[in-house]
């Protein structure tokens, strides 16, 4: 134990110090340095000293991971009935159509429309689009929408939802039930979502979503089956809701994992989405990836003319002779030029290190070049 020391003591020894030029306060820091270098547990040993932050490390969504392994185990069920043809006839043509239609949602609404601006719709074929994507069950368009919209902003870095870079899984399925990384949660308030705050149709199917997934995603799937044609209830709530709803949502995540790690990149080989085949096939023209993350305001989502490996694209105009859709826009050939022009010098980055300096979610982006926004609007019809 320390002896006491009076009051007389302590200011004798302070007069002292200061005669001979060294403060009390000097020798009492040299005496605390020396106990941190001996170990000593003393409080000041803590004061000042910074704690670096801890590295992200990413939680498990117990809730959203037993979802996961709930449809993907239903899915296994539901594929047996198919493969054992234990399902009637029209139950094949059904889920088949289901999936087909309802995956129009995504594309051509939800990605296309909702999250890139790239074509405008009049409020039949919102309503329309709207109905088929809520069938999916993938979350509601404006959460779809935002989430993507930061996606191609901050593309294949922390801010990224389903950053590529942290492997496969994660990029395919895992984002999907692991808690997002701080930089996904800040960039999230940096995305301008006023459009579709301002779109009714938009913000009344979030309001309503759990009601909505209960009638649209589960029970008009399943019902009209067993009413109509007298297929099994449990044929029809394995085949045609998680059978179904897996096999749409596994369609989607391709986009996320397999068109940004395998194919080829020819508009800009300094990002990782790709160019792949067999991903547009199943998704309807989504997997012409390299093209669409250099230009996401493109309506086509491609170079190519061609419907047969881009059905939404064929869709969008359907209905615009039909003057539903509008607007389109696509990109003039001197605007891909240009960008191709760039390319060679690789990725160049905002002040934001999040952020790429070309990068942009779609069209109404104020990142977009004054003269690509003019070249966009001479060449939409």
């Amino acid at each position: 134990m320390a002896p006491n020391v009076s009051d007389s003591d302590r200011a004798a020894g302070t007069v002292w110090q200061r005669a001979k030029g060294r403060p009390q306060d000097t020798i009492n820091d040299q005496n605390n340095n020396d106990a941190c270098q001996s170990g000593s547990s003393s409080n000041h040993c803590d004061q000042g000293a910074s704690v670096p932050p801890a590295p992200f490390r990413a939680r498990i969504r117990w809730p959203d991971l037993f979802a996961q392994l709930f449809v993907h185990g239903g899915f296994l069920i539901g594929l047996y009935y198919l493969v054992t043809f234990q399902a009637k006839f029209y139950t094949y043509l059904w889920t088949l159509g289901l999936v087909w239609a309802t995956g129009i949602g995504i594309t051509a609404g939800a990605h296309r429309l909702w999250s890139h601006k790239s074509y405008k719709a009049r409020w039949p074929l919102r309503l329309l689009l709207m109905f088929l994507f809520t069938i999916c069950g993938q979350r509601d368009a404006y959460t779809w929408a935002h989430d993507h919209r930061v996606h191609h902003k901050y593309s294949e870095t922390d801010a990224d939802p389903h950053n590529a870079k942290r492997g496969f899984f994660f990029a395919h399925v895992g984002w999907v039930f692991l808690t997002p990384h701080p930089e996904v949660v800040a960039k999230r308030k940096a995305i301008d979502m006023s459009d579709l705050e301002a779109d009714p149709i938009v913000m009344l199917q979030r309001r309503y979503y759990l009601p909505l997934f209960a009638l649209l995603v589960i029970g008009l799937p399943v019902l009209v089956p067993w009413y109509w044609w007298g297929e099994q209830l449990a044929v029809a709530f394995w085949v045609c809701f998680t059978f179904r709803f897996t096999t749409t949502l596994n369609i989607a995540f391709f986009v996320n994992s397999v068109a940004h790690m395998f194919g080829n990149k020819p508009y800009d080989r300094s990002i990782s989405p790709v160019e792949n085949l067999a991903v547009a096939i199943a998704a309807m023209g989504e997997g012409w990836h390299n093209y669409h993350h250099v230009f996401p305001w493109d309506y086509k989502t491609s170079e190519l003319g061609s419907y047969l490996f881009n059905v939404t694209t064929g869709f969008i105009d359907c209905f615009a002779r039909l003057g539903w859709a509008y607007d389109r826009k696509s990109v003039p050939p001197e605007v891909v030029a240009r960008r191709a022009a760039k390319c060679g010098d690789g990725t160049r980055f905002l002040s934001d290190e999040y952020a790429h300096q070309d990068a942009v979610w779609g069209y109404g982006d104020q990142d977009i070049p004054k003269e690509d926004v003019d070249a966009i609007v001479r060449a939409q019809c």
